[in-house]
């Protein structure tokens, strides 16, 4: 494989993965971000949200294998700009390290302000996802019906 080609000649190689995870029971005190910001959150939590009737999955096409795609070449700015967003992601706690089969590559898109904000390529994800039987509405479709409207009522 073309990524294996490229780890093996010392290249720095970074790959996005859908992740199953675990259950891991911090502190509050152990999170990054409650630990930079302590003033706004409590300084314990009265107890676990309730389980949810229904977990979140991501259900692919019946018989599909796990889709992992070669990382996009880079810059070595880029590069450099990769793995500065991806150790501050670590640090904060927001990912993790993964050994999941299942991969996504990354680009960059560029920002108004001109940094550049990672974004992961789910394209062939999405390509084997079900389809939810009853899509969110788009809130233009929404604002369609109201058009000449000048009353509303929301019923439950």
């Amino acid at each position: 494989m073309e990524a294996r080609r490229l780890m093996l000649e010392g290249c720095e190689i970074y790959l996005a993965h859908v992740i199953d995870a675990e259950k891991v029971n911090l502190t509050l005190k152990e999170i990054p971000v409650v630990r930079d910001f302590s003033e706004v959150f409590p300084d314990d939590l009265p107890g676990l949200p309730p389980h949810r009737e229904v977990d979140f999955t991501i259900e692919t096409l019946p018989g599909v294998a796990p889709i992992s795609i070669s990382p996009y070449r880079m810059a070595p700015v880029e590069l450099q700009e990769l793995k500065k967003q991806i150790e501050e992601l670590l640090e904060k706690g927001f990912i993790r390290p993964s050994t999941s089969p299942w991969g996504a590559p990354v680009l960059f898109g560029k920002k108004k302000d001109g940094s550049m904000r990672l974004c992961v390529d789910y394209r062939q994800l999405n390509r084997v996802t079900v389809k939810n039987k009853y899509p969110l509405p788009r809130i233009d479709d929404l604002l369609d019906q109201l058009k000449g409207l000048q009353h509303f009522q929301r019923s439950i």
